[in-house]
């Protein structure tokens, strides 16, 4: 049987697993990338001395499909796991407590650290408790709890501002990038279900020892071409519509404007991108994706002349730094510590100027770190990602569409579609691994072959 031609337009971690799957089943597939190179919204770029990330990507355990992508493009070992789940949580002037779990099955393996966890009053540790078994017997996958904010439902099973502030919003900010009123429960709930409720080790978390752009970009790039994948960098594509029992490209790439013709495409683009390059076929639904909207995030870059902590990873309470990072061994630095601060629903700081972003950071990293004040600031600068995901605000499951279209052969992928994930990597993957099924299965209905799902 002819498996016929695939066009996967979008070189992020949805497009090379979509890639990658489809030529696995046969399919001639071709793939474009709009920039010089693959890794989509993951990528490194050179500081001085400095290999920088735009951000600072963490993964759980339980994120499955993105490992497994990883150990595809041989670069696994580059993301070791913690044996346990241990996230120091630093606060000024108060003494530094942790969130961790215990050797003990779920839920219980949280239960100790919930109730010890020094960041709530002794008083409310017992109904965090709760709530947390609470949480472990909601549904993900009802969608009356998109109606809610993480918020509403917390407030209403007698949460304080406290403990929406110092655990629920801590983990849920950094997962969603939302703030609690913000987020949707059902999201929340797959979070909260799926990566730390389920199964005691699912957020026992990993932390790149490469730089992105050596783990997506380089690896999957070497994968596609070993796997046969025809890449084009710096090539965009510009429309879409359909010709005969296939599709007709226009592209634009320093050679010019050109077409491709396909069997089917994969679009594993963001919400807008999509939305342009199907303007001419049947897709009406194509319309509501701008509702999605995004949300930012700000990464805070600041290289001292010295080490200034012994930890690898924290998250804070109380300060306007959320999470910070040591990228000292990973960036190249031979002299000094270099940390990087993710700071996740950056509405207001995202387009704040970076000497203000200086006078705002500096002084709170003292305060967590009380040895930067007698250290030196060799170089701070920030990056920003304005559409850094989409708004994973109430009322999004609606607007998330399936990886079918109407128009077959046409399939979408992307962290932004009904992966019932939120917008994470173990999404992105998830959803290109979805696109090369339905590819296979559209294909197969289209020869008359028996199909079964």
């Amino acid at each position: 049987m002819n498996r016929g031609s695939v066009l996967v337009v979008g070189g992020g971690l949805a497009g090379i697993t979509a890639a990658l799957d489809c030529a696995s089943a046969g399919f001639r597939v071709s793939l474009l990338e709009a920039r010089p190179r693959l890794g989509g919204a993951t990528y490194s770029f050179r500081r001085g001395e400095l290999v920088v990330d735009t951000g600072q990507h963490v993964l759980l355990r339980c994120y499955t499909e993105y490992l497994g992508l990883l150990d595809r493009l041989g670069v696994g070992d580059a993301v070791p796991v913690q044996h346990r789940l241990h996230v120091p949580v630093l606060a000024p002037q108060r003494r530094p407590t942790a969130l961790r779990r215990w050797a003990l099955p779920a839920p219980a393996h949280l239960l100790p650290a919930l109730l010890g966890y020094r960041a709530l009053p002794a008083a409310e540790r017992a109904g965090v408790a709760r709530t947390a078994l609470l949480l472990r017997h909601l549904d993900p996958d009802d969608r009356a709890l998109d109606a809610l904010s993480l918020g509403e439902w917390l407030r209403a099973r007698g949460e304080s501002h406290r403990t929406i502030e110092a655990l629920w919003g801590l983990l849920a900010v950094a997962a969603l990038n939302a703030e609690p009123d913000e987020a949707s429960m059902m999201l929340a709930a797959k979070v909260f279900r799926t990566g730390v409720l389920d199964r005691a080790a699912s957020a026992d978390i990993g932390v790149p020892r490469r730089s992105l752009g050596e783990l997506h970009g380089e690896a999957g790039l070497r994968a596609l071409e070993a796997a046969g994948v025809a890449v084009r960098t710096r090539c965009k594509a510009r429309g879409i519509r359909r010709w005969g029992e296939g599709f007709r490209v226009a592209v634009q790439d320093s050679g010019g404007a050109s077409t491709v013709d396909v069997d089917s495409v994969v679009l594993a683009v963001p919400h807008p991108a999509a939305a342009a390059l199907v303007a001419d076929l049947p897709v009406p639904e194509a319309a509501s994706w701008s509702r999605l909207s995004s949300a930012p995030i700000l990464n805070v870059h600041v290289h001292y002349d010295r080490k200034v902590t012994g930890r690898a990873m924290a998250a804070a309470l109380d300060s306007p730094v959320q999470w910070v990072f040591d990228r000292t061994s990973i960036s190249g630095v031979e002299r000094g510590q270099y940390l990087a601060l993710s700071q996740s629903a950056a509405h207001d700081h995202i387009h704040l100027r970076t000497e203000r972003l200086r006078e705002l950071f500096l002084p709170a990293l003292v305060e967590l770190f009380p040895a930067a004040r007698r250290a030196e600031v060799l170089d701070f600068f920030v990056t920003r990602e304005p559409r850094a995901t989409f708004r994973q605000a109430p009322g999004t499951a609606a607007l998330r569409p399936p990886t079918r279209t109407r128009v077959p052969g046409l399939v979408l992928a992307g962290a932004w579609t009904a992966t019932g994930w939120p917008d994470t990597t173990e999404g992105a993957v998830r959803s290109g691994a979805r696109a090369a099924e339905v590819v296979d299965l559209d294909q197969r209905a289209r020869h008359g072959v028996e199909v079964t799902a």
